[in-house]
């Protein structure tokens, strides 16, 4: 593999994207990679792309644009972009200050996405999942048009019986804060289909992540009881089988 060419000290997500496109090594479709930070070993590469790769469903991957996935050393935050409209992350060689740290990044441009992964300090565990929640967001489509209907009736059910909990933090504080006419309303308000794309995301990035590895779900006083969590997968299953040979629920082995 040719030695990665050096980039500039810093420079914004898009741009860098875009300087090193035909630097680009295929993977399987639609994704393509670029390792600024050091040339992979076929373990490393392994790790990093083709397992988490490989694990995705592919009634998922088949639905999914173009993606490019950038290694690099490290990604900080840009003070000049604030605007949640134009943040984007600059690509760093040399680590940024925690406050300004940041270990993932996304950008959507038109019909291709650019995912980027600062791997110098950060766990091969930790990208999986940052990995996993950028397909979930995808795969819920804009304002979650694309989640499925079965999901969204699902979640009133909860509701309506009461179910307490979410997959994670940010869901369950959304959930917490509906009021009633949030959970009965025949058409779903905006709070409320707020909540949904998020439950989907989380729902959807735990089936992602637990395909390709052996994970813990979180206990807590905020966690989905077992019984419905396992209800969830088994509907996301049922809508996005996984790949041929890997497994979901033990019964599955």
């Amino acid at each position: 593999m040719p030695a990665p060419i050096s980039p500039p000290p810093s420079l914004r997500l898009g741009l860098f994207a875009e300087r090193f496109r035909n630097e680009m090594i295929p993977l399987a479709k639609p994704f393509c990679y670029y390792s600024a930070s050091a040339n992979l070993s076929d373990d490393d590469r392994r790790e990093y792309l083709d397992e988490p790769v490989a694990a995705l469903p592919p009634s998922i991957a088949a639905r999914l644009p173009e993606i490019r996935v950038l290694l690099v050393p490290y990604l900080e935050k840009d003070d000049l972009a604030k605007a949640p409209t134009t943040a984007e992350p600059l690509v760093a060689t040399h680590k940024p200050k925690d406050a300004d740290s940041i270990s993932y990044g996304l950008s959507l441009t038109g019909a291709s996405a650019v995912l980027a992964f600062a791997v110098k300090d950060t766990e091969v565990a930790d990208c999986h999942y940052r990995f996993y929640r950028a397909i979930a967001e995808m795969a819920g489509g804009k304002n979650g048009k694309d989640i499925p209907a079965p999901y969204l009736a699902l979640l009133r059910e909860e509701l309506a019986r009461g179910a307490h909990g979410e997959v994670d933090e940010i869901a369950w504080r959304m959930k917490v804060e509906l009021d009633e006419k949030d959970r009965e309303s025949v058409r779903p308000t905006k709070r409320f289909r707020e909540y949904v794309r998020q439950s989907f995301i989380d729902t959807l990035t735990l089936y992602l992540h637990g395909i390709c590895c052996d994970i813990d779900v979180e206990t807590g006083p905020r966690q989905l009881p077992s019984n419905l969590l396992r209800k969830r997968l088994k509907l996301i299953k049922d809508v996005y089988p996984a790949p041929p040979g890997y497994a979901v629920f033990p019964e599955d082995l």
